[in-house]
């Protein structure tokens, strides 16, 4: 009997012991991972978790760059809480302030923040047998999408005039709000079948907005087996947004024109700003971006000459030979602008002819002939052969 008691007393020992260790490993355990680009942490424990990013510096190379959190859980019983700093979570937390999302898929969410900012996510997890969970932080150095956003944005402001003027662009924009529209007011409708006493229209606005998700989180199931459902279905509310638009037809008011150029140049904007998490340089490109629009010869005519000044243009000297040919090119083109000025409307022929020494030197000029005599180009070879021979004879002093 006293051998079962001893054998008891050891057996609870041995439990305590390994409950206390499993709670010291608990409180020995980092409860705020600081994480950099690739880092992966893995959880093993309940409790709060803050993961947090500390904020980059601000380089137009990283005009485009894109950080996101992954979390890789296999359990839906898990709390969320965002803010900027590990103490704004745990003041959260002690508030219940959750991380509020109409729906969460649970086993895989995605947090895209903002790579020029501090910020933190915490997990909650009260389960000790599901507290296992994988967080990572991945970067991408250029989001495609963002760069998409802004060339998509420049294209629209800058031809928003044009656009706002063509039919094409009128019944394509036409029937795609068609099409859109009559898909939220099927959602509105189906969430309004649910009543819900006194709060009926919020809850409708929450369950329109739940099947909204719901459908687009199956966007690639719905497709694949419900193709041909969703082409009659496009194509029918396409052909009634077509008759809408051709029975009242385009625009044709100049100011619904101006209004209509406005909105879409409201909308490039819009895009360039947010297509970075760089708000100062994407509002400067839409800054530069207003300016060559209303200004362009003017910007234009600026930035050339802000480039010559910061970059100087090198100058690069002739040879002999080169300035050489070059006076003979230019002495050329010269006289060919002569000879078209004076066989021009705009030269009067019989005032030039009264301010000339020789009229009919300047006719055979006219006519072809070259505007040098014999005698003066024999004149110029002597003079030219003098100096050479003055200058051979210079060197030779200098030699000496």
């Amino acid at each position: 009997m006293n051998s079962i008691i001893e054998l008891a007393k050891w057996i609870l020992l041995c439990f305590c012991l390994s409950r206390c260790a499993y709670a010291r490993r608990i409180l020995d355990e980092p409860k705020i991972h600081f994480m950099n680009a690739a880092d992966i942490v893995q959880n093993n424990n309940p409790g709060l978790k803050t993961y947090c990013h500390n904020a980059s510096s601000k380089y137009l190379t990283h005009m485009w760059r894109t950080m996101t959190m992954d979390l890789q859980i296999n359990s839906d019983s898990y709390v969320l809480y965002d803010g900027k700093t590990p103490q704004e979570i745990l003041q959260k937390y002690d508030a219940n302030e959750k991380l509020w999302s109409y729906f969460d898929t649970g086993k895989h969410r995605q947090f895209k923040i903002n790579p020029f900012e501090d910020t933190c996510i915490g997990v909650y997890i009260g389960s000790p047998s599901e507290s296992g969970y994988i967080m990572s932080l991945t970067e991408t150095r250029i989001n495609v999408w963002k760069l998409t956003m802004m060339i998509m944005g420049i294209i629209i402001f800058w031809c928003a005039k044009i656009l706002s003027r063509n039919s094409l662009f009128y019944y394509t924009c036409g029937i795609i709000f068609g099409v859109t529209l009559s898909l939220i007011i099927l959602i509105y409708m189906a969430g309004k079948l649910i009543p819900w006493g006194k709060m009926y229209l919020v809850f409708a606005t929450s369950m329109s907005l739940y099947i909204a998700k719901l459908l687009w989180d199956n966007t690639q199931v719905i497709v694949m087996q419900y193709r041909e459902w969703l082409m009659w279905y496009i194509l029918v509310t396409s052909l009634i947004s077509f008759v809408i638009c051709y029975r009242f037809g385009p625009v044709t008011n100049t100011r619904t024109k101006q209004i209509i150029q406005w909105f879409l140049q409201l909308v490039g904007l819009a895009l360039v700003y947010h297509s970075s998490h760089f708000y100062e340089a994407s509002f400067s490109c839409c800054i530069v971006l207003i300016l060559f629009y209303n200004f362009p010869k003017a910007a234009f005519e600026r930035s050339k000459r802000y480039w010559r000044n910061v970059f100087p243009e090198k100058r690069k000297l002739l040879s002999e030979e080169q300035y050489h040919q070059e006076g003979i090119r230019q002495t050329r083109k010269a006289l060919k602008d002569l000879q078209n000025y004076c066989s021009s409307p705009e030269c009067n022929p019989w005032k030039t002819v009264l301010r000339l020494k020789n009229p009919i030197r300047f006719a055979r000029f006219m006519e072809g002939d070259s505007h040098l005599l014999e005698d003066e180009i024999e004149e110029h070879e002597e003079e030219v052969s003098k100096i050479l021979d003055k200058d051979e004879y210079t060197d030779d002093d200098d030699s000496f």
